[in-house]
C-alpha cells in the first residue's frame, strides 16, 4: 500500500494525518450537536490538532467547494438523465441532499484542512503511544 492510499484511507476514516492511529473526533458523525467536536490532542500520539486560533475556519472554503461540486454534478446529471426537469425539482432535489450530506461535508472538510494545509499532515510510522 502507497503511503498516499494509506493517507486517503486513513483521513476517510478519520485518524489523526501525523500516526493514522488516533481519532480526529470526539463523537460519531450522526451525533448531529457534537458531530464536529475534534480532540484538542490526537489520543494516539498527542500532536495538538488546532494548529493556530482559527485553523479549522478554513475549512469552511473546503465545505463550500465539496457543497458546490455535489450542486454541479447532481444538477448535471438530473439535466442530462431527466431532461431538464423545472427548477423546483432541482431545487427538491439538491437542497435536501446538501442537508443530509451536511454532516459528512463538515466532518471531511475538517480532515481536508488537517491532512492538505497542516504543519503536522506528513505521516510518521512508529511514533510511539502518547503518555
Amino acid at each position: 500500500m502507497s503511503s498516499n492510499t494509506g493517507s486517503l484511507s486513513s483521513m476517510l476514516a478519520g485518524k489523526c494525518p501525523q500516526c493514522h492511529k488516533g481519532k480526529v473526533f470526539k463523537h460519531n458523525m450522526w451525533n448531529l450537536f457534537k458531530s464536529s467536536e475534534v480532540h484538542v490532542n490526537c489520543p494516539y500520539c498527542g500532536v495538538k490538532f488546532e494548529q493556530e486560533l482559527g485553523f479549522f475556519w478554513g475549512a469552511m472554503y473546503f465545505s463550500y467547494a465539496l457543497n458546490v461540486a455535489v450542486s454541479v454534478i447532481t444538477g448535471f446529471s438530473m439535466f442530462f438523465f431527466f431532461g431538464d426537469p423545472d427548477l423546483y425539482v432541482y431545487l427538491l432535489v439538491i437542497v435536501p441532499l446538501i442537508i443530509i450530506l451536511t454532516p459528512f461535508m463538515l466532518r471531511f472538510s475538517r480532515l481536508l484542512m488537517m491532512y492538505v494545509a497542516s504543519s503536522y499532515r506528513k505521516y510518521q510510522p512508529g511514533i510511539p503511544k502518547h503518555p
